[in-house]
């Protein structure tokens, strides 16, 4: 081999060495910090993986022989990642982005019977070809996949590190700083959100996806107090929650001006199937907009800055 031709190659392999040391560090500081930013010690996120502590130290140090998808998407669940979090997950640790198509039916639970993955792979292809915006969530509503419906009416969203559409739906609609844009009357969407909250953790109590909602709920006084009382006086009133009011029709305002302002019924139409997974699909039914009723009082959206 011509000495300078082995002089560049012994440089190639330096700077690669280089790169892939500095995606460690990167990745150990990046892990650890969105860690510390949830207040969770390394045995919470080790529960929430069903691995050991000491398995989990290895994991945020670095120390792991191979990153597969399924290993990351877990972290990424487990520790509450956004879209643009688990995309920096994959990049500092396996140094290319996340696959798409296995990020929209990703579930941890799941991943270790090829049959469900393939079911749910199938299952994703017939929601894309719905008309209307439809997204299927598991227990903590986090979304576990959307079609281009449901993707198309959040367009103009912008990047937040907690509180994406495809991510949470709760999350979007409770802190979000662009929700009322969407979510018209959004003091409405938020009192039946915290009412679903609540049914939610009454039948999950043990979720800790949801008492971290609750925990950020808590910590902004609008939302506590809308959570601890209007919520229930609400709640009496209506009887119901996000879910199970289906006579309820709530207001959005699509991307599309072609389409603009529309009533919203939000239907859960789970087949026994995906219900057996812990999954629910949920469609939202896009009918003539009611008209305005008087203005509830809303609650203050400067909190959301803090998200």
């Amino acid at each position: 081999m011509d000495i300078n031709v082995h002089n560049e190659v012994k440089r190639a392999d330096v700077r690669e060495a280089l790169a892939t040391e500095m995606r460690g560090k990167r990745l150990q500081q990046f892990v650890k910090g969105r860690r510390d930013h949830l207040d969770l010690s390394q045995e919470d996120v080790a529960e929430r993986l069903e691995i050991s502590a000491r398995a989990y130290g290895n994991w945020e140090r670095g120390r792991v022989q191979q990153w597969t998808d399924e290993k990351l998407y877990a972290l990424a669940e487990a520790l509450e990642m956004s879209e643009f979090q688990t995309f920096r997950l994959f990049l500092y640790a396996v140094g290319r982005a996340p696959q798409p198509d296995r990020r929209a039916i990703f579930h941890r639970t799941d991943a270790v019977d090829p049959a469900i993955l393939a079911f749910l792979s199938d299952y994703s292809v017939m929601m894309e070809a719905l008309p209307l915006p439809t997204f299927v969530t598991d227990q903590r509503w986090d979304v576990k996949m959307a079609n281009q419906a449901y993707r198309e009416l959040f367009h103009g969203v912008r990047t937040h590190p907690t509180a994406m559409p495809c991510t949470n739906f709760l999350r979007f609609g409770l802190f979000h700083p662009d929700a009322p844009a969407v979510l018209v009357d959004h003091s409405k969407w938020q009192l039946a959100m915290l009412a679903q909250l609540a049914s939610s953790l009454e039948r999950h109590d043990e979720d800790t996806g949801l008492q971290a909602i609750r925990r950020d709920v808590y910590l902004h006084p609008a939302l506590r107090d809308a959570y601890l009382t209007d919520m229930p006086n609400w709640v009496l009133g209506s009887g119901a929650d996000l879910v199970h009011n289906e006579s309820a029709i709530r207001a959005l305002r699509h991307p599309d001006p072609n389409i603009g302002v529309q009533g919203c019924r939000l239907v859960e139409e789970t087949p026994r199937s995906v219900k057996a997974l812990g999954l629910t699909r949920l469609t939202l039914v896009l009918v003539d907009a009611p008209e305005r009723s008087m203005p509830e009082r809303r609650l203050s959206h400067d909190h959301h800055a803090a998200y």
